[in-house]
């Protein structure tokens, strides 16, 4: 017989072979895509030497750099105006007023339903913007909105009582916002606060098609370089895990944030000493 626990049955002899089987079966599968893929990529030659030869040169190291540092600019310059604009929206949908109310449902509705590329087209060509303005503001009117739903969604996920007896206590809306409401609901939207984040920073690779001399631009400009034999492939496998490594050390970040915040006295439970004996009441027995 088979010790169980409180969710499933522990799996018996039988089945921890098949699950090793299994393991094996997917390993060797996986293995095997992996090999096929770097066959491929040698047949077709793009781990030929003259591939990788403008890595080398200080020029295209600049190249990179430079494009990287302006992606960085766009992405820290869209992050904060969102995250500012996701408040600002959403206040105006918490709002009791109604005609504010349905100012910002409108705005939130419209810029999520439009897709980030045309604002960003429009902005640039219709506006006659920079690039840096025009990629900065696209990003910042879609990425807002949604964070104005996380914002929103995330004040409304607060159990209710919460809110009355803040309001029982005296305080007023802003009172019950800035000290109840939002530090509770910050844990809980961390996760998809960080997650649109990091979907801000891969649009940001929208900026080459406004010419906007950004990370994916440059990568674009050595790609296309016959000098080269156009070395698409080894520009991809170069600034792929940039991109990887940005958006993780981002998620790693939140982490840090969301673990220092469950540690923090302001959120940590009081502890309530153990009861003493006191004086009795009159009459009491």
């Amino acid at each position: 017989m088979s010790e169980s626990t409180v969710l499933y049955d522990l799996p018996g002899p039988g089945t921890r072979r098949r699950h090793g089987l299994y393991a094996v079966v997917s390993t060797a599968a996986l293995v095997g895509v992996v090999c096929w893929l770097l066959f491929l990529l040698l047949d077709s030659g793009q781990f030929a030497a003259v591939k990788w030869t403008p890595f080398q040169y200080k020029g295209i190291q600049e190249l990179l750099l430079r494009g990287l540092g302006n992606t960085l600019k766009a992405f820290a310059l869209a992050a904060v105006l969102s995250l500012g604009l996701g408040v600002v929206l959403a206040a105006g949908r918490l709002s009791a007023h109604r005609p504010v109310r349905w100012l910002a449902t409108l705005l939130v509705e419209f810029f999520r339903a439009m897709p980030v590329l045309v604002m960003i087209f429009f902005i640039f060509v219709a506006l006659r913007v920079q690039a840096l303005p025009a990629l900065v503001a696209g990003l910042t009117f879609y990425n807002g909105s949604v964070l104005a739903e996380v914002f929103r969604t995330g004040v409304n996920s607060v159990e209710r009582g919460q809110r009355e007896a803040a309001y029982g206590l005296g305080m007023r809306k802003t009172q019950v916002m800035s000290y109840v409401l939002v530090p509770q609901a910050a844990r809980a939207m961390l996760p998809t606060i960080v997650s649109q984040l990091v979907v801000a920073l891969k649009d940001t690779s929208l900026g080459y098609l406004i010419t906007y001399e950004e990370f994916l631009h440059a990568g674009k400009l050595i790609a296309s370089n016959l000098d080269y034999d156009l070395p698409f492939i080894p520009v991809v496998m170069v600034i792929s895990p940039i991109y990887i490594g940005m958006c993780m050390l981002l998620s790693w970040f939140a982490h840090r944030l969301a673990r220092r915040q469950r540690r923090s006295p302001r959120t940590e439970a009081a502890g309530v000493p153990p009861a003493e004996p006191g004086t009795l009441l009159p009459g009491a027995q």
